[in-house]
């Protein structure tokens, strides 16, 4: 086990290259499943989830090949029709379940063992089993486990999703772009990672119209082909790396953005009192600001609420949060979609934040607070984040235990914030007597 250590208050300037896309890069590889081509991927972040999925595909058969540090080729000609997904493997990230729609389409059976994840609230699997039902497929839930069959093949269908679940979307694509004929999913997701997907899963050959819309069209196949793909930045860990820039008062500069993915955050981001400027794909977070929270017209209390794509993303709601308890003012955070993402603000309160919890969904944030530094455990990928921010900025040493959570979703985190001139250091903890 490990830990951070953080010597905090210190401004973090200089120049980041963002890593791929973590919930991006997930699909995507599941997504090699669907042929018996080499598939390549580059940019692909070297972080914990990324390591358990490629776990898992090995363990289905699929050759794993690292090409260099953020390159990897994968060959699926190996799986076979009675794939097992080891279950200990699966219960460590939710993403193990986007394997149902590439297994199911391609063998016309999947069983699947419960996925894994944050404890953020309840996260329905509903859309993918209506999404497969709405495709021909047979599912029974059995105490956890899910099977799926489709003796006949998938045929083509109708899917509209009761939610634009991110997830779900991707398993009804990874399906559908094997299924001969014409399937619309409508209601669906359009994150720029679902985008990414689509544009890959193009490359092997499908033919998918409305991307980057909640109304797909994909014309399926039955037969598809390898790809390289390159996967795009992360938007998430650039917002975050705003974050830390803005609390710390440092000037940053973020290379080789999707501008368009960040339209939403820096407007968030700018009522919180954070200006950035665009230089053409580099994001500038000008240094020395001091952050004041715009007032809505008539000077009612501000107000940050994520959803669905192109709204401000549930998972920079926490990230949102650190980055208020540092802006002058009073805002009102929010997050509708998950009922334990704010849990983890006692921590900041612990710190010296000023929040009220108001329910499950809802906190008041009071800024701007002087916070010093405290022992943490982070919960979550993005509350672990929340903390670190939080931390950098704080007087004095913070500890930061279970960073698996935060290794999970950013890349080498430690050794880049040294490189913007944190103090930080991963140490390792002493084991606890029984």
């Amino acid at each position: 086990m490990q830990k951070f250590v953080i010597d905090g208050g210190v401004p973090l300037s200089g120049t980041v290259v963002p890593a791929g896309n973590k919930n991006g890069a997930l699909p995507i590889l599941a997504a090699s499943v669907l042929t018996t081509d080499e598939v390549v991927v580059r940019n692909v972040p070297r972080i914990r989830d990324v390591e358990a999925m490629l776990d898992i595909l090995r363990g289905i058969g699929v050759r794993v090949r690292w090409r260099s540090d953020h390159e990897v080729a994968l060959c699926a000609e190996g799986v076979s029709p009675d794939a097992a997904i080891d279950r200990a493997k699966a219960e460590a990230i939710r993403a193990s379940f986007l394997l149902a729609g590439p297994l199911l389409a391609r063998f016309g059976e999947a069983h699947m063992p419960p996925p894994g994840g944050d404890v953020i609230g309840r996260r329905r699997l509903d859309p993918h089993l209506d999404a497969f039902r709405a495709l021909g497929a047979e599912v029974e839930y059995l105490g956890g486990d899910v099977d799926l069959r489709a003796p006949r093949g998938l045929r083509p269908g109708d899917v509209f999703m009761d939610e634009p679940s991110v997830m779900g979307t991707e398993n009804a694509l990874l399906a559908a772009v094997r299924t001969e004929g014409a399937t619309v999913i409508g209601n669906a997701a359009c994150e720029p990672h679902v985008q990414d997907l689509a544009r890959m899963l193009v490359k092997m050959g499908a033919t998918i119209h409305g991307i980057g819309s909640n109304v797909l069209t994909v014309h399926g196949t039955s037969e598809l082909h390898g790809c390289t793909h390159d996967i795009a930045p992360d938007h998430i860990e650039i917002g975050s790396f705003m974050a830390l820039a803005g609390v710390t008062g440092g000037e940053l500069r973020i290379k080789d953005c999707v501008t368009d993915d960040l339209r939403m955050i820096r407007l968030v981001f700018r009522r919180l009192g954070l200006e950035t400027v665009l230089d053409g794909d580099d994001v500038i977070v000008p240094g020395g600001q001091v952050l004041r929270v715009q007032r809505d017209m008539g000077e009612f209390t501000a107000k940050v609420q994520d959803g669905p794509w192109p709204a401000f993303p549930a998972d920079l709601t926490s990230i949102a949060i650190a980055l208020a308890t540092q802006s002058e003012g009073q805002v009102l955070i929010h997050e509708w979609m998950f009922e334990n993402r704010m849990i983890f603000t006692d921590k900041l309160v612990n710190m010296g934040a000023n929040i009220i919890l108001c329910d499950p969904h809802r906190a008041i944030v009071y800024g701007r607070s002087k916070l010093r530094g405290e022992r943490l455990e982070s919960p979550d990928i993005r509350a672990g984040m929340a903390m670190l921010i939080a931390a950098l900025c704080a007087e004095g040493r913070s500890e930061i235990g279970n960073i698996r959570q935060i290794d999970r979703g950013y890349e080498r985190i430690d050794e880049r914030l040294r490189e913007l001139g944190a103090r930080i250091e991963r140490v390792a903890t002493e084991p606890v007597p029984v």
